[in-house]
């Protein structure tokens, strides 16, 4: 991150949302915590998902809020960087120069920082060897 709120992606991902919309995503976090980039276009499948769920109308209201209240669309510039919007940063706590994590997960790049990476390694070693026996047992490979 940047003293200007830009993040450079790596080069995979700069690739991949090339070739998916020609660069253009949206950025926002669902939970206040974790920020999330999408793809235009994954993003407004989710828009779709949006308008169809009926399970949770609380829920849907409260996920909606959050991604228009943090979310907002930008563009990977010719350095490979995104602008993420003053509010994201802000409740992400995110700072120039601030070491960040993206992770690949389905059809978005997650966007930790440290504190929340370190929260997440430290869960994911729980029970970490039954964790993995689970899944053998369900068919992993």
């Amino acid at each position: 991150m940047d003293d200007k709120g830009r993040m450079k992606l790596p080069t995979v991902f700069q690739q991949h949302f090339n070739n998916v919309d020609d660069g253009k995503l949206f950025i926002t976090s669902l939970d206040g915590r974790i920020g999330r980039v999408y793809s235009i276009s994954a993003w407004r499948d989710n828009e779709v998902l949006f308008d169809q769920y009926r399970d949770d109308p609380d829920a849907l209201q409260n996920v909606l809020f959050n991604a228009q209240d943090l979310g907002a669309e930008a563009k990977i510039d010719d350095q490979g960087r995104v602008t993420l919007n003053t509010e994201l940063r802000k409740e992400l706590k995110l700072t120039a120069g601030q070491e960040l994590h993206l992770w690949a997960y389905k059809n978005y790049v997650e966007l930790l920082t440290d504190e929340v990476y370190q929260e997440r390694k430290r869960r994911a070693r729980q029970n970490a060897d039954a964790n993995v026996r689970k899944l053998e047992m369900a068919g992993m490979k």
